[in-house]
């Protein structure tokens, strides 16, 4: 189940189910979902000294970019040690769709 909710994940596989968690305490404010359950997180690779994470947003023209961004910026700091660098990396391609979404949203969504 955690594959379809973070597509792409490499690291410690312990992190996963924490990560998943604070990144379900972001949620996007036009939807009043989580980014998770939205599909706007792509990848996320935990090294020994870094977090890097991929993620999109449902339009390029969204306003809520850059809170979004920090949120998961803040969430990931509370989980991590001070040493370790965390990069929240925006990307368009692949252009999100609603495809993308849990089948929870969509059944809140009733799409």
């Amino acid at each position: 189940m955690t594959e379809s909710i973070i597509p792409n994940y490499s690291g410690d596989d312990a992190m996963l189910a924490p990560i998943i968690k604070a990144l379900r305490r972001v949620v996007d404010p036009e939807l009043s979902l989580s980014i998770v359950d939205v599909g706007l997180i792509y990848g996320i690779s935990v090294m020994p000294d870094k977090v890097h994470v991929l993620m999109t947003m449902t339009s390029a023209a969204c306003p809520v970019t850059d809170m979004l961004v920090d949120e998961v910026y803040d969430e990931l700091a509370q989980l991590f040690p001070m040493e370790v660098d965390i990069c929240v990396e925006l990307v368009w391609a692949p252009a999100w769709t609603p495809e993308r979404m849990s089948p929870r949203a969509r059944a809140l969504m009733n799409w």
